[in-house]
């Protein structure tokens, strides 16, 4: 559901993540979207419309529901639920519009092959090959062989793995170790008679692990401009990756703030000096996270601009004093850019991350709440 009591704009760069798509195809070939939660708060149908102007064929959502979206929104291709049917309205979903669940355990095995009916259903055996989640194991392949020789109708049409640690250069042994495992698990699945189609290799594993690298790659985070590997010795594999989400809030107010007086709640922010702050229309409540107080910074006429007190529900304030030495005070109504924005102070999903104490999949899927304009669509 997209907040409606807010002014944050979230601006949408179709053309970034369509550019992000090629990075990611011209590294890994044939390459599954990973779109799911609503694309990692981008917008699911915008997004996959996009993808599809690329040449994308392949699509990868959360839940069965997010498939069926995509289905009745006209979206060529196949459609991959990777969580899965939960339920019995899920089981029919995936029959009724064809779409490839992926399936981990022999429960929900048995909850298609009975709601089937005898009507074929397409599944990806999920294998569990270090991430300790989700997943069948290699001591699980006798029995799933011969449950599925058992029911023609459940049809396995691609075996995936997730991969743990993958966008941690300094543990390679683990990533290749899963990598063998699964291997092992494909190679037994062929020898056996089931034709299935291989994928392992998550964005970080497209950009620095080839021997990841099998049928298809599904591709997540790089495609909204996220670098699996910033902050590491690998991070040049990301460089050419563009953030395609910039967000946007009002200033509602600019005033003086005198040497020793407090600001916002619990006064945990005194100035040190007399300075100038504008209070932006930006809060916890517009999911603009309240562990940025005193932390983070804003972009205001691309400068960056620290954050002065608690985050309040919805409302920040940040120092303008550099603006207004410079003599480019901004004034109420004026946008402020909380992701993104222009010049030398552009904020980075990485930058916002790091002052949040997160990753930029929590800064997407939050921030992409609000209110979204798209761009070159």
């Amino acid at each position: 559901m997209t907040i409606t009591y807010s002014k944050l704009l979230c601006h949408i760069d179709l053309d970034a993540i369509r550019h992000n798509y090629r990075q990611m195809k011209s590294m890994g070939g044939n390459i599954i979207a990973v779109i799911k939660s609503d694309a990692y708060g981008h917008g699911l149908i915008e997004t996959a419309r996009a993808l599809v102007a690329e040449g994308a064929e392949t699509f990868a959502v959360g839940y069965v529901h997010e498939a069926v979206q995509l289905k009745e929104a006209g979206i060529p291709g196949r459609i991959i639920a990777l969580l899965g049917p939960v339920d019995k309205d899920d089981c029919e979903a995936m029959i009724e519009h064809d779409i490839i669940g992926f399936v981990g355990h022999f429960e929900t095995l048995a909850r298609l092959a009975y709601h089937s009916e005898g009507r074929p259903v397409r599944v990806s055996l999920k294998f569990d090959t270090g991430m300790s989640r989700l997943g069948f194991t290699c001591e699980d392949l006798p029995k799933l062989k011969a449950f599925l020789r058992g029911r023609p109708n459940v049809v396995p049409v691609m075996a995936s793995s997730h991969l743990a640690v993958a966008d941690e250069p300094e543990r390679v042994s683990m990533t290749e170790k899963q990598a063998a495992t699964f291997g092992e698990i494909v190679q037994d699945l062929r020898a056996s008679g089931f034709r299935v189609e291989a994928n392992l290799a998550n964005s970080a594993a497209i950009m620095g692990h080839p021997g990841c690298h099998h049928d298809s790659q599904r591709a997540g985070i790089a495609l909204y401009g996220g670098n699996p590997f910033a902050g590491t010795e690998w991070e040049h594999l990301g460089a050419e990756l563009k953030p395609a989400m910039a967000v946007s809030a009002p200033i509602l107010h600019v005033h003086q703030l005198d040497k020793g007086v407090s600001i916002s709640y619990g006064h945990t922010y005194t100035a040190e000096r007399d300075m100038t702050v504008a209070v932006v229309g930006a809060g916890y409540a517009d999911c603009y996270s309240r562990g940025l107080s005193n932390t983070g910074f804003m972009n205001i006429g691309g400068v960056r601009c620290p954050i002065v007190g608690r985050v309040c529900m919805q409302m920040t304030a940040v120092d303008i004093s550099a603006l207004a030495e410079q003599g480019a005070l901004p004034k109420t109504g004026d946008d402020v850019w909380l992701l993104g924005g222009p010049g030398e102070g552009s904020i980075l999903p990485q930058d916002l991350a790091d002052w949040w104490g997160t990753i930029t999949y929590e800064v997407f899927c939050v921030l992409g709440l609000n209110r979204r304009a798209f761009l070159n669509e």
